[in-house]
């Protein structure tokens, strides 16, 4: 592999010698080519030394560590873990549409631009009512942005400023059409960020924190900063800089990392700040700068041809092929300036010097795996996005467009050389993933063979599918794909907090009824026109989140007779307990089983309703089904999805089998499984229920609903379910599956049967009146489930 990269990186690096970034004369040699950068993507540098290599693997963990209130998330946030919008094709990278995010600002009357939200960012959810972040009234500006993939960021803060500034040509005075600018951060060329607006990556990485995830942290040290993998403390090569337009005698890192001197955050929440340690940003910025660049193909005849053209039609004038940097040419193909790309893709939002229809050129190294493309991340495809491009690229791709298909074709195979077309799939699953074994997370319920096998792997596919805006995706979204909000432990499992389905409604003041809203109750977080989030009701004064259930094992659920859950109902509690469960009698007669509130009456119902409101497919409409949506108004042709994949995936997730259970119980979990029942947690998460065939399946749920909600609680009503009833949600796999109850805000077993109230209110006591060495053992018993 590295003979070949090498070879690669060689031929490449010879067409470069009269266009490189940063060598000085024309007629020199062109500097070696920077191999020590490239791997696969996710993986270090191979240039890493062991420290660094250790301080690569802590930080991944940091990017994955999934936050609850207890670590410092929220008071508002987007989502509950670094890594969550940096996931494709795997952690460092982009993300699919389902993790854009929204920024929101307005202009006044003297053309000054005010953001609202926080440094911009419009923020989804709240740990605590209302749950729902409103969207300030007063935003006129609204801009769509997906996330920005990391590899290869270490090499990128490496390349001089000088070797940037050498393609700023702001009043185009070559008179080609391009004019590209440098944005500025505190006196520094900005380089991150899609309108180039930090120069940092540890500034790049401690905004996000706060704005996305609400972790508040402190800027590291300037011993510390010297001790990253790009140096970036002030004091390192202290040289005076010239020509950058900002005066002579300015101290500049050598690898401009460091900017003035960035402020500790706070919050109001009752984490203690900072909430993330010195060490964690420490090993999470060191993972950042580690990842490596993703190596380039081997030249075939087709990308050597779409190469050539590549330079031909002028797209080479700004995703410059390379920069120099001190350990060679970093091949990025970008020259990380700003560059107007027309109305088109103008969003109105200034930031730095950088205008609305002004953006950084994004480097293409790695661009095979990285879809959707483009600052919003509205094109699904390389010639979607070229044909997009406006501004000043306008002339690029009116002469992109004249090109024969043939032509086009070479192109798009060279960019897709530029590294990690082997690690592109449909989804998130990397390419040939087996499927588990049965006993396994995510494995079948029984072996399967032959055809039930390939339709069981075709269902899976389909379940990590990203659907684009082609295939019907929105107009509203919460995901864009099943496994979008069914990851935990596995595909197929439950979501994070971050994911939370949000529920609105409207309660009359003295009544106390519930109205729902003439949309419905559910409220997108997402949708595909400019404004990028829909709008609330603007009667609605509830809100409720839900969090994402997994869905193992619940094909075996749909097999449990009517008459076994109706036998555990007790809806006037005639024997005294307490408790109360009633069945969710639906108005066509059938008992609801599935979510939370029990509004479906089957798994295929269950995952129609998921199709068409999670993620606004519309499906052929079939009267045996109280769920799905026939039409929608987007300019997809309906019904946007059927077929074998429909079939496919109601075939995966009734198959899906239950979560692994311990096969025996040790001392302290049979004490535990003892205490369950003692404080009475079995009267409504009863064990078993039996199926059709007479089989028990252990999901340790009633599939009942029960008022388990304090007195004062203003929820949302389901299609039966009152606005403080439940239905008891299974408990096996419960260990794998956090954050906890409805709304995902407890984050731990403890936690989660503290917050218990209603009937379980005796239950919750019995529990606090045991011992803590008891009260541990009832989790550990619950964690074996």
């Amino acid at each position: 592999m590295k003979t070949r990269l090498i070879t690669t990186l060689l031929a490449i690096a010879a067409v470069l010698a009269g266009g490189c970034s940063g060598c000085d004369e024309p007629n020199d040699p062109p500097p070696k080519v920077a191999t020590d950068i490239f791997a696969e993507m996710g993986e270090p540098m191979p240039s890493a030394t062991d420290e660094q290599l250790e301080a690569f693997e802590r930080g991944r963990a940091v990017a994955l560590e999934r936050h609850t209130v207890d670590t410092g998330l929220g008071p508002e946030f987007n989502t509950s873990f670094c890594a969550s919008c940096h996931e494709q094709p795997t952690t460092g990278g982009s993300s699919p549409r389902y993790r854009n995010f929204l920024l929101t600002g307005t202009r006044l009357s003297d053309d000054s631009l005010v953001l609202f939200g926080k440094d911009g960012v419009q923020t989804q959810f709240r740990t605590e009512a209302p749950y729902r972040v409103a969207t300030d009234e007063r935003a006129t500006l609204f801009a769509t942005r997906n996330a920005i993939p990391f590899f290869g960021v270490g090499a990128l803060a490496e390349i001089p400023e000088a070797s940037i500034l050498a393609n700023s040509d702001p009043d185009d005075e070559d008179g080609d059409g391009i004019s590209g600018r440098p944005n500025w951060d505190r006196g520094f060329v900005g380089r991150f960020g899609r309108k180039a607006q930090t120069v940092s990556i540890e500034g790049f990485i401690r905004g996000p924190l706060f704005n996305h995830l609400g972790l508040t942290s402190n800027p590291l040290p300037n011993a510390r900063k010297a001790e990253l993998p790009v140096p970036s403390d002030l004091e390192t090569g202290m040289v005076v800089r010239s020509g950058s337009g900002f005066g002579l005698g300015v101290p500049f890192c050598p690898h401009c990392q460091a900017a003035a001197p960035e402020e500790p955050l706070f919050d109001s929440d009752d984490a203690a700040d900072p909430e993330l340690s010195e060490d964690e940003l420490f090993d999470l910025v060191s993972f950042a700068m580690l990842l490596a660049a993703p190596a380039p193909d081997a030249p075939t005849e087709e990308s050597e041809r779409g190469e050539a053209l590549f330079g031909e039609i002028g797209c080479a004038k700004c995703h410059v092929p390379a920069l120099e940097g001190p350990r060679g040419l970093v091949m990025a193909y970008t020259d990380m300036l700003l560059h107007d790309m027309g109305d088109e893709l103008a969003d109105g939002l200034a930031q730095g010097v950088a205008t609305g229809s002004e953006y950084r050129t994004q480097p293409l190294w790695g661009v095979a795996a990285t879809e959707p493309y483009l600052h919003d991340g509205r094109a699904d495809t390389l010639d979607e996005a070229i044909r997009w491009h406006g501004g000043e690229a306008k002339a690029v791709r009116e002469r992109y467009e004249a090109l024969a298909e043939d032509e086009r074709a070479a192109i798009i195979a060279f960019l897709e050389s530029l590294g990690g077309r082997e690690q592109r799939s449909s989804g998130l699953l990397p390419p040939g993933q087996p499927v588990a074994d049965v006993g396994e997370y995510g494995g079948p319920v029984h072996d399967l063979t032959g055809a039930s096998a390939e339709l069981y792997k075709r269902g899976r596919e389909v379940f990590d599918r990203d659907m684009t805006l082609e295939a019907g995706l929105g107009p509203m979204f919460n995901g864009d794909s099943c496994r979008a909000c069914h990851f935990e432990p596995t595909i197929g499992g439950a979501g994070p907090v971050g994911l939370n389905v949000t529920r609105e409604g409207i309660i009359e003041g003295e009544s106390g009824l519930f109205f729902t809203p003439e949309g419905g109750t559910l409220l997108h977080r997402l949708a595909t026109d400019v404004h990028g989030r829909p709008a609330a009701d603007p009667d609605a004064n509830v809100v409720e989140l839900r969090q994402t259930p997994p869905l193992y094992g619940l094909g075996l659920v749909d097999q449990i007779p009517e008459a076994a859950i109706e036998a555990n109902a007790d809806p006037d509690d005639m024997n005294g307990d307490g408790i109360s469960g009633r069945v969710a009698r639906l108005a066509d007669g059938r008992v609801g089983r599935f979510g939370w509130k029990g509004d479906f009456p089957t798994l295929e119902d269950f995952v129609r309703d998921a199709l068409s409101n999670e993620v606004g497919l519309t499906l052929a409409d079939d009267e045996a089904f109280l769920a799905g949506v026939a039409t929608d108004d987007d300019a997809v042709e309906d019904p946007e999805f059927g077929g074998e994949d429909y079939l496919a995936l109601v075939f995966y997730t009734a198959m899906l089998g239950p979560p692994p259970q311990a096969a025996s119980l040790d001392e302290t979990q049979t004490e535990g499984e003892r205490l369950f029942g003692q404080v009475g947690c079995d009267s409504c998460h009863v064990p078993e229920l039996p199926t059709g065939s007479g089989e028990p399946v252990r999901l340790f749920s009633d599939l009942l609903l029960h008022d388990v909600a304090p007195e004062d609680y203003r929820g949302v009503e389901g299609v039966v379910a009152g606005t403080r009833e439940f239905r008891t949600p299974p408990l096996w796999g419960i260990s794998q599956t956090g954050p906890y109850m409805h709304d995902g805000l407890a984050g731990t077993l403890d936690e989660a049967i503290r917050r218990h109230a209603g009937e379980a209110a005796g239950v919750v006591e019995r529990y606090e009146l045991i011992s803590d060495e008891e009260r541990a053992a009832l989790v550990e018993y619950l964690e074996a489930l």
